[in-house]
């Protein structure tokens, strides 16, 4: 390299001069020691020019490489895997099978995050990061499926039915559902409503507004069906900010009047089983989601009327911190503003996991408004969680050693009593599920102290790894300047929320450069990364899951069922596939390649 050969010709340091003084020779030293410097100055500057190409070896995938990957990824999803725009979370490796949560047949596709919204996200960030229309066509594709699948209350359930027939169940506003008065629409507007549960409805909007915006709000269907989301949202959301967990219809103010959280006199120990889905919720960050998404469409919209919507949502999280000595927030609130039950496994109670992302949406109110009331609940409640960590052990439970391993700083109950503050903990039961019917619990689910044998399946312990960070935000953000905290104009993401201050990964392209050869190297000659797993088949007759040990006969054999396992029957003698397709894993993978490929920009 011309420039280090230079340096080296000049490197080697001048003899000291014999002459002191300021006559000629002073002169010529100080120009041999200017010259050496120099020299020194160009050698460095090699060096980091050769240091440069050492970091971007040969084998580090080109953007050609990267590109053609992608493609193939992309179209084996939108050509083999999808149901009109919609993917489960997981499939079998030759596709004969996918399920979701609750869902597993071809036409019926559920919309929570673990599969259509993530796939859709990855193929707006594909778009973003190479400007080819094939990866904006797939995820308009998929806006497409979210608008077949709205119900007339503005929102969508868990999964949408593609079988034209099975359709006629459903609200769907695309079928002209909203305005029949036949009995199967009104039926059907009443059974099937908009679910704000697990991220489903916020999801769904996110998804529409950023795929509107990649289309330059030019596709009627989508601008059309997101509009009318955010308008459906601003009117289910209740006088004093919150929103419910599920509804159909309009919400009647009086119903509802604003008051501050309080304890109850008393409640009730066991499950009453009454509706719930009107409480005002933060149970799985509803109502924090909710708030994201209406800032959002504030952003991309330019409408003060979702902002506006966004601000009344945080005046319900001040006002629902309940006052000491338990300053924190539950999961759920009747309309007295008391902490009141849900599922069987939800009790009223002070929540460890949900204030957490109370906390973080005050953050982000204050990032976005600078108004300083967002800030003043968090000292009492980072006090009082602080001091509510349980305490270490040197004889973890079982689901303490799986919630809050070796190393946890703040392990949180999900559940503290009201005004005692003890933990709450719920029974494991034996679970029956059996074709066509609603699942049936055999035992347990009863409240305790301890920890256990306690359910597994719903965390009723958390780590409370977000505390140090929200305290060190909070301290940030009390000295800084309001105009230089608001966060991006474009948020990423379901929950951008989540991400606090550390909204973005850094990293080089040599760090992320093997990473993104395994993933071209691990995909198949179809386009798909294949895993180990076993997500069961069609046709399932009978599940148990044992809250104990149990013992199985079949004929004259007798088989052991272990405490958490599942026993499950199916029709027919064809096993289970053993290798899956992973919704999630396409779109990690198709999300690590755009980001890549920004960074060879």
């Amino acid at each position: 390299m011309r420039v280090t050969k230079l340096a080296r010709r000049a490197v080697a340091r001048p003899a000291a001069s014999s002459r002191d003084g300021r006559g000629r020779a002073g002169t010529r030293l100080e120009e041999e020691r200017r010259g050496y410097w120099l020299a020194v100055l160009v050698l460095l500057v090699g060096l980091a020019c050769t240091a440069h190409s050492v970091a971007r070896p040969a084998d580090l995938p080109s953007r050609d490489e990267v590109v053609a990957a992608m493609r193939k990824a992309v179209d084996f999803f939108t050509n083999e895997v999808t149901m009109q725009g919609a993917y489960h979370f997981t499939y079998t490796s030759d596709l004969s099978y996918g399920r979701s949560e609750g869902a597993d047949t071809r036409t019926r596709i559920e919309v929570q995050r673990q599969g259509t919204p993530v796939v859709t996200l990855a193929f707006l960030s594909a778009y973003d990061a190479t400007g080819e229309s094939v990866f904006r066509e797939a995820a308009r594709e998929s806006a497409h499926a979210y608008v077949q699948g709205q119900y007339c209350s503005g929102g969508w359930g868990y999964a949408i039915e593609f079988d034209p027939e099975m359709r006629k169940q459903y609200p769907y506003r695309a079928d002209g559902a909203c305005d029949s008065n036949e009995a199967w629409a009104v039926t059907a507007r009443r059974d099937h409503v908009t679910t704000l549960d697990d991220n489903v409805t916020q999801a769904g909007i996110r998804v529409l507004m950023r795929v509107d915006r990649a289309l330059s709000f030019k596709d009627e269907a989508i601008h059309e069906a997101v509009r009318y989301a955010l308008d459906s949202l601003i009117k289910a959301q209740y006088a004093n900010g919150a929103w419910p967990q599920r509804y159909h219809d309009v919400p009647d103010p009086s119903q509802h009047p604003v008051k501050r959280a309080s304890y109850p006199d008393s409640w009730e120990r066991d499950w009453p089983g009454d509706d719930y889905q009107g409480h005002y919720t933060f149970n799985d960050n509803s109502i924090v989601d909710m708030i994201d998404v209406m800032l959002e469409a504030a952003r991309i919209y330019n409408e003060p009327r979702y902002r506006a919507s966004a601000e009344r949502g945080g005046r319900f999280i001040l006002s629902a911190q309940m006052p000491d000595p338990q300053p924190g927030w539950a999961q759920q609130y009747d309309r007295d503003m008391h902490p009141a039950w849900a599922r069987r496994f939800e009790p009223p109670s002070i929540t460890g996991g949900e204030s957490q992302g109370a906390m973080r949406a005050l953050l982000m109110l204050y990032r976005e408004t600078g108004e300083r009331k967002y800030l003043e609940p968090l000292p009492r409640a980072l006090a009082y969680y602080k001091a509510s960590a349980l305490p270490p052990t040197d004889a973890p439970s079982e689901i303490r050693q799986r919630a809050c391993p070796d190393g946890t700083k703040y392990c949180l109950a999900r559940f503290y009593e009201l005004r005692t503050n003890k933990p709450l903990y719920i029974t494991k039961g034996t679970r029956v599920t059996i074709a066509g019917r609603s699942t049936e619990l055999i035992d347990g689910y009863e409240l305790r102290y301890g920890d256990e044998s306690v359910i597994t399946h719903y965390g009723v312990l958390t780590r409370g790894d977000d505390l140090d960070e929200i305290e060190a935000e909070y301290k940030e953000l009390l000295h800084a300047d309001p105009a230089t905290i608001r966060r991006p104009d474009t948020l990423s993401g379901l929950s951008p929320w989540s991400r606090g201050a550390a909204s973005t990964v850094s990293t080089t392209t040599a760090e992320l450069g093997p990473q993104v050869r395994d993933i071209i190297e691990s995909m198949d000659e179809r386009g798909a990364w294949v895993e180990e797993g076993q997500i069961g088949r069609a046709n399932r007759v009978v599940s148990v899951l044992a809250a104990t040990d149990m013992v199985l006969t079949l004929g004259d054999q007798i088989l052991p069922v272990r405490e958490n396992e599942t026993l499950t029957l199916y029709e027919g003698g064809e096993p289970p596939k053993e290798e899956i397709i992973r919704s999630e894993t396409f779109a990690r993978n198709i999300e690590t390649m755009s980001r890549y490929l920004t960074m060879l920009e």
